[in-house]
């Protein structure tokens, strides 16, 4: 599967003010759950906010990646939110959180749930594509560099 599949335009925000952890969740909430009608904003914000609860989501590098199965996603889905200013995040390095990439999964998808996450890992550990990432103009461009990221499965 490739990484830009499980984004869309309207699932990608750019320059956002936010002001706290909560704040980015509740907006990542908001913006899967246009393409996940089963779910509320709030069922989506509760999974992403118990997800934080069980240890931070935060990878270091100023990158967290909240994520949670959900009873009622047909699909993998997700959301990136790319801060103005970082926020707070008890990310393992203590520096402030300015890229967020929110993944949803069915409840039964724990192997692809898995799959994903580790590919995304890998991504945001990369210093050139967080750079790039970072100093992207549009949309448009995040798409095309997230797109040349895969889990290697042939989709």
């Amino acid at each position: 599967m490739n990484i830009g599949e499980l984004l869309g335009s309207d699932r990608v925000h750019c320059t956002a003010e936010v002001s706290s952890k909560k704040r980015a969740l509740e907006m990542l909430g908001e913006m899967l759950s246009t393409r996940l009608p089963k779910l509320t904003t709030g069922e989506i914000f509760d999974s992403l906010l118990a997800r934080e609860r069980l240890g931070s989501t935060g990878l270091g590098h100023g990158v967290a990646i909240p994520h949670g199965r959900l009873e009622g996603a047909d699909e993998a889905c997700a959301a990136l939110l790319r801060l103005d200013r970082g926020v707070d995040y008890d990310a393992p390095d203590s520096e402030p959180v300015d890229i967020l990439f929110a993944l949803v999964v069915p409840t039964e998808s724990s192997e692809e749930h898995l799959q994903i996450l580790a590919v995304l890992a890998r991504m945001f550990s990369d210093p050139e594509t967080l750079a790039r990432l970072r100093d992207a103009g549009s949309t448009r461009e995040i798409l095309d560099l997230l797109g040349r990221w895969s889990t290697g499965d042939g989709d």
